[in-house]
């Protein structure tokens, strides 16, 4: 479509009501494209948004989860919750953005009253993209203790051992009371310095906090030119992680032991899977590693040409995502074995989920490789480059909020901007570098991303289906990608129905099961507890506190102006007046020049807008122009 579009172009003079005559060199390259931007490459685009589903949840999160809930049995639970939530909310969500050209926050043009949407995946994406950077700054604490001739964590004869440190070998040979790994104690005593509870937050660890500014020093540089240069970082920060976890892999299975973890890791428990906690760890999984919700993937998705093949996107990236996860599992699990053949200790008690399994029981089996010192630091290099990818998809989106909601002279001064949001953000992090920092951490994951993501996502496909309309998003997917069949009755059927239920089952039964934060044993206190929830509700209460703004703006009585906002705005619809064009969008008032759609085959091959849609009572009047055959 694009070059017959093209052709198209050459063929014609076009002019305006005034007989000037345009030059279609503006055609080519019109000044909106200038302006915002478009990826360099389609690569880039594919790498980027891999890279942001594939992150360090792949690596820690997956593998213990598929243990826990039933071994190679827990593959048929997220397999299913892939297909039915997982792939077709990813899709909607790069057509979604894709067609409009616009960020996670302007995007609701689409539906004016459900702006607060946007400002709630927002708000859910600065608050991770917080703490997130933190647990990445753990990985470049442990990257540059790793260059050394010995590990810090091997040995109980340190100033932060205690007397139930253990450091391996026969658990028969164990003189202590209660065993401690010591790269447990190296990690909670030294590296965190961990206070004992939750109101005993202490000092600064000036370590963690100088890894930390580290971190945003190495986002900004990543960042400072949007798409164009995270697109290019990626090449290495993407692909580099599957080069260490297939070295990772050849060496761990070739340890004794290896197989034991192996199978341990796989066989399969079938009687869990009637178990509703399984289904509900394989959609949140899903939706976590995919990173439905964030609005990355409408970001990213913005600056991909209008033509782009979304369908196809979606399926890449989260085959890719899920595949990740299975095998970073073997890596895993094969060095596990491993530690437990050695230590004559079953595999279940040292499979651990999260922070503990990256930062205590993973270096642990690393101290007992030959050379250690190297595979300890190209493992947690390796893990930064994972938690990279994912910072740089989660400040774009926060930054190109921002600047979609600027006015377009302020582009200009995009590096001090994201230069002031980076360390802002770099400021907000610093409690959780503190003694309590941790649970400064674990409170804000556990409350920051947890109920709300649903919630959004659900209120997105009900706006989409509902309230817009399926058969017109449908048209607008296939003026994008007209013969490639995206626009079928199976994603209709998930965005109106299958995913939103699956969505809402999970958040039902996140509230029947509903338990505390708590880390390592420790339950937080009540006033945390409820700073949790105003934590989890900033993002939610958004959405109906904005509705307030376009009502008081529209016109008429209250339902006279309700009927307005929930409208499209009359500039909704595709970035380009060409694409309009051919999605049969009204021209958009400005300069750029029209093209003659009589020439253009199937211009108008998908029904236009209706007409409340496409000429809302505020649309500005324009100059139509006019073209001429040569």
């Amino acid at each position: 479509m694009g070059s017959c579009f093209e052709k198209c172009l050459n063929k014609k003079r076009t002019y305006n009501v005034r007989g000037q005559e345009e030059q279609n060199a503006e055609v080519d390259k019109p000044e909106e494209e200038s302006q915002r931007g478009y990826w360099s490459h389609k690569m880039d685009f594919i790498l980027s948004t891999i890279g942001f589903a594939v992150g360090l949840g792949n690596v820690w999160r997956f593998p213990y989860l598929c243990y826990k809930n039933g071994g190679g049995a827990f593959l048929i639970p997220y397999i299913i919750m892939l297909v039915l939530a997982g792939i077709p909310l990813f899709y909607l969500e790069l057509a979604f953005g894709q067609f409009a050209s616009l960020g996670c926050l302007t995007v609701w043009k689409i539906c004016p009253l459900f702006k607060g949407l946007g400002y709630g995946m927002v708000i859910v994406t600065a608050l991770v993209t917080i703490y997130y950077n933190v647990v990445i700054c753990y990985t470049v604490f442990y990257a540059f203790a790793s260059l050394t001739s010995e590990l810090p964590w091997v040995g109980c004869y340190h100033g932060w051992n205690t007397l139930n440190c253990y450091d391996g070998g026969s658990i028969s040979n164990y003189s202590g009371t209660k065993p401690v790994w010591s790269s447990e104690e190296y990690y909670t005593r030294f590296v965190l310095d961990m206070s004992d509870n939750m109101n005993n937050i202490g000092k600064i660890r000036w370590e963690l906090a100088l890894s930390l500014l580290f971190c945003w020093i190495i986002v900004y540089l990543c960042i400072i030119k949007g798409v164009k240069s995270s697109g290019k970082v990626v090449y290495f920060t993407a692909t580099f992680p599957y080069v260490i976890l297939t070295i990772l892999l050849i060496r761990g299975v070739t340890l004794p032991g290896a197989a034991d973890g192996i199978k341990f890791y796989l066989t399969p428990r079938w009687e869990l899977l009637l178990e509703p906690t399984v289904w509900k760890d394989a959609a949140t999984q899903i939706f976590y590693s995919l990173g439905v919700a964030f609005g990355a993937i409408i970001t990213f998705s913005s600056y991909n040409k209008f033509n782009n093949n979304a369908c196809r996107d979606a399926l890449i990236v989260s085959l890719v995502n899920c595949g990740t996860s299975l095998y970073a599992g073997f890596v895993i699990f094969s060095t596990l074995g491993f530690m437990a053949h050695g230590s004559d200790i079953p595999v279940s008690e040292v499979v651990d989920e999260g922070p503990g399994l990256a930062f205590v029981v993973y270096p642990e089996a690393i101290s007992r490789l030959p050379g250690a010192p190297f595979w300890s630091f190209i493992f947690f290099f390796m893990l930064f480059t994972l938690g990279l990818d994912s910072q740089f998809a989660m400040m774009e989106t926060v930054i190109t909020a921002v600047f979609d909601e600027l006015p377009n002279k302020i582009s200009s001064k995009k590096p001090l901007i994201t230069g002031a949001i980076c360390f802002i953000f770099f400021l907000l992090g610093l409690p959780c570098t503190t003694r309590g920092g941790i649970y400064v951490l674990t409170l804000m994951d556990w409350y920051s991303a947890g109920f709300s993501l649903f919630f959004i996502a659900t209120m997105m496909c009900v706006v989409i289906s509902y309230i817009y309309g399926i058969r017109q998003f449908g048209n607008d997917i296939s003026s994008m990608m007209p013969g490639i069949l995206p626009n079928s009755v199976w994603w209709k059927a998930c965005w109106m129905v299958i995913s939103p239920l699956i969505m809402i089952a999970v958040m039902i039964f996140s509230f029947v099961k509903y338990t505390p934060a708590s880390y390592s044993g420790y339950v937080f206190p009540p006033w945390a507890e409820a700073v949790g929830w105003l934590v989890a509700m900033s993002s939610i209460l958004v959405i109906p506190g904005y509705m307030i703004i376009p009502i008081m703006r529209g016109h008429g009585n209250i339902l006279q102006r309700l009927q307005q906002s929930l409208q499209p705005s009359w500039d909704w619809g595709p970035a380009l007046n060409s694409n309009r064009v051919l999605a049969g969008y009204k021209a958009l008032p400005g300069s750029i020049p029209e093209i003659n759609v009589k020439t253009v085959p199937n211009a108008y091959q998908t029904p236009p807008l209706p007409r409340e849609k496409r000429e809302h009572e505020n649309y500005p009047e324009t100059d139509y122009e006019m073209t001429q055959d040569i």
